[in-house]
């Protein structure tokens, strides 16, 4: 366990930027790692007018996610990867939104890590099938969170737990 922790200690990547990109809705959420123990800094929900035309979106998101770098400068970003979606312009909306999110993370010259939704609840849960209430619930506990923050910040909160977590185990 010393190993665990004096490896956790010398990790470059202590402060995460968790991202749950969406088109109206983009939760984000800043985890610190504390030797072994990662604690919740803040967390939100950037949301955009659903009727504003997606390039007014975008920049609006864009620049959310430039705040949230700027006020809580994380030492890296970890962001949910693309997964396949029923229609196609759904997923070309939460494509055109991701990378807004990367682009401002590249800008900010952070590294970035991309995690599929079923990594992330199976690295939080144990079930890559379990729901989004499961995933709150555990991220709560984890943290130790009075209250939980809307559901889209708890699934980038889960998000960045899944990075520091990978970079605690990476060898």
């Amino acid at each position: 366990m010393a190993a665990l922790v004096t490896r956790a200690a010398s990790q470059p990547q202590r402060r995460v930027l968790g991202i749950d990109p969406g088109s109206i809705r983009t939760g984000w959420g800043v985890v610190e790692l504390s030797g072994a123990r990662a604690r919740g800094i803040a967390a939100g929900v950037i949301r955009v007018p659903d009727r504003a035309p997606i390039a007014t979106r975008l920049e609006q998101i864009h620049a959310g996610v430039q705040a949230v770098l700027a006020q809580y400068r994380p030492d890296a970003v970890a962001i949910e990867d693309i997964f396949f979606a029923r229609h196609a312009q759904a997923a070309l909306m939460l494509g055109h939104a991701r990378g807004v999110v990367l682009l401002a993370a590249a800008q900010a010259g952070l590294p970035i890590a991309a995690y599929p939704p079923a990594v992330v609840k199976r690295a939080i849960v144990g079930s890559g099938k379990a729901d989004k209430q499961q995933v709150a619930r555990l991220v709560g506990a984890v943290l130790q969170l009075t209250e939980l923050p809307a559901v889209d910040a708890t699934d980038a909160l889960a998000i960045a737990l899944t990075h520091l977590n990978a970079a605690r185990l990476a060898v």
